[in-house]
């Protein structure tokens, strides 16, 4: 199971990693967001029984799609049309169905799959989309940011929480996590953002102080976003969302950090970057 997560995870490094990089001829950054949260939807769907009403699964992927494109459109309203429109589409669709029973509680699931998925990964697209003069490698340097934070906070809370981990975080959801873990978690993702305070094409308007707390809360966010997909699939009564990705589960498996780190990263940028 270790080398097969492990080598899942070389892989999965080899493709997202030329596709973050070019915007051109195709936003493939974009492109594959919009796979990931497509198959992320579907899994969270299948977990919470709402691919049991294909019309709901249909209105949850399209809308799903379109949170995750919106940041290509400068408007402050998309968002909210958005939102209505999903609830509104949604809620007249139901009324037209036969199935009656437990409709409603479908329905609330259906609308926050859009939500948890699609929209918190608008605000990574939206991150690789910033722009800041004099420096056009700034937004994709932030995405860079908030993913590999993630995913060292991710690694390291996995491998110490296993060899040293004692004392258990949240048994009741999550019995393997121990606070062992989350501490190297947090560790391996303020070295991560430390480096882009370095001088290099990555670097980033932040101090060390600044990058610092940036590493704590992004592991902090992410450690509960997995936390929360812990205990969806607790409900469900499976141990992975998915089985797409040998050793890891499915794709929301790997998702579930990242949704939660993204939001930290998007609004530290939009309240605490410098003003150019």
């Amino acid at each position: 199971m270790l080398k097969q997560r492990v080598i899942a995870a070389l892989v999965i490094l080899v493709i997202i990693i030329p596709a973050l990089w070019f915007d051109e001829p195709l936003p493939f950054p974009t492109l594959l967001a919009a796979v990931a949260g497509l198959l992320g939807i579907l899994e969270f769907y299948r977990l919470v029984g709402v691919t049991s009403i294909r019309p709901l699964t249909y209105i949850g992927l399209v809308w799903t799609l379109l949170f995750i494109i919106s940041p290509h459109v400068d408007s402050n309203l998309l968002a909210p049309l958005l939102l209505t429109s999903v609830l509104a589409v949604s809620a007249i669709t139901i009324l037209f169905l036969r199935q009656k029973d437990g409709i409603l509680i479908k329905w609330v699931w259906a609308i926050a799959g859009v939500l948890y998925v699609g929209w918190l990964l608008s605000y990574l697209v939206a991150l690789n989309l910033l722009a800041a003069e004099g420096n056009p490698l700034e937004g994709k340097s932030w995405l860079l940011l908030a993913l590999f934070a993630t995913f060292a906070s991710d690694t390291l809370a996995f491998f110490i929480g296993r060899a040293l981990g004692r004392h258990r975080m949240a048994p009741g959801i999550s019995p393997k996590k121990t606070w062992e873990g989350a501490v190297a978690g947090a560790a391996g993702a303020v070295v991560v953002c430390l480096l882009f305070t370095l001088p290099t094409m990555f670097r980033l308007p932040l101090n060390g102080g600044q990058a610092v707390i940036l590493g704590l809360l992004v592991s902090a966010f992410g450690q509960l976003g997995d936390l929360f997909e812990s205990l969806l699939k607790r409900n469900a009564g499976v141990k992975d969302a998915g089985r797409l990705i040998p050793g890891h589960g499915g794709v929301l498996d790997r998702l579930d950090s990242v949704l939660f780190a993204g939001i930290v990263v998007y609004y530290w940028v939009l309240f605490f970057r410098p003003v150019s």
